[in-house]
């Protein structure tokens, strides 16, 4: 173990902050370690949008799922994919004539785009999970900004190229907070090498063991064990299907028309 190998296995999902805001000093070095990530042709393909602003915490900690310890965060980094800039380069600098001329096609970003950016996006973001933490500053990510994708484009002034993928709650750990480390599933589940390997029922089982703990016999779903209870609980519930409509929308943006 080294002082970086620490730090992430150190870390935990931080939802309770010290009262306190994150230092200048800290935030900045932050930002840094998560622009320094490595990036799909060195292009950046991706807009940080730090939220402060009592109001707008909030608004998120509404439209997330009704989370409030989301309002209760110091800073939120919101990590977008964008592809909007570099289209605003190419019109400044006359691409679309240019390739008119020379018989190239100029469309709008399509689906590999968005990809491309959202991996350009995520990468950032860990990044500034792993710097963060070596800070003290604690994190907890939100997948659900990709819920209520008309209301985020409104609240944060989203172009149609943009798309919010992820969002990092910062905060200061409190004084003596205990850490609860979350179990994840076993290398030999995760890791298969040259090929994929679908697994057997027996694996599944092996692997889904210290989950299955979790499920509870009187369940209001009805489930009679943890794979059903689970699905009724996260697959199929109803911020799943909002995620999913969300995203089909946010996706015909994306649809590479010639422009």
């Amino acid at each position: 173990m080294n002082a970086v190998l620490e730090t992430i296995h150190n870390r935990v999902s931080l939802r309770k902050y010290a009262d306190r805001p994150i230092s200048e000093t800290h935030m900045n070095l932050i930002l840094d370690a998560a622009i320094a990530a490595p990036t799909a042709g060195n292009q950046c393909l991706y807009t940080i949008l730090m939220i402060k602003d009592p109001k707008t915490k909030e608004a998120l900690s509404e439209s997330c799922d009704f989370q409030p310890f989301i309002a209760r965060a110091p800073v939120i980094l919101i990590f977008a994919a964008d592809q909007q800039k570099w289209f605003d380069y190419f019109s400044s600098k006359g691409v679309k004539a240019f390739a008119k001329h020379s018989g190239l096609s100029f469309e709008a970003p399509q689906e590999s785009d968005l990809l491309l950016a959202c991996e350009d996006a995520l990468i950032a973001a860990q990044n500034a999970v792993i710097a963060a933490e070596s800070l003290g500053v604690g994190s907890c990510y939100i997948g659900d900004i990709l819920e209520n994708y008309e209301f985020h484009k409104e609240l944060l002034g989203l172009e149609d190229w943009v798309f919010p993928v992820c969002m990092l709650c910062l905060g200061y750990h409190e004084e003596n907070a205990v850490r609860v480390q979350q179990k994840r599933f076993d290398r030999e589940f995760i890791v298969f090498e040259e090929k994929y390997r679908k697994l057997t029922n027996e694996e599944l089982d092996r692997m889904f063991e210290d989950k299955e703990k979790g499920f509870v016999e009187k369940n209001h779903y009805g489930a009679e064990n943890f794979a059903q209870m689970f699905y009724a609980r996260k697959t199929d519930a109803a911020f799943s299907k909002e995620m999913a409509r969300s995203v089909r929308v946010a996706l015909k943006k994306w649809d590479g028309r010639r422009l």
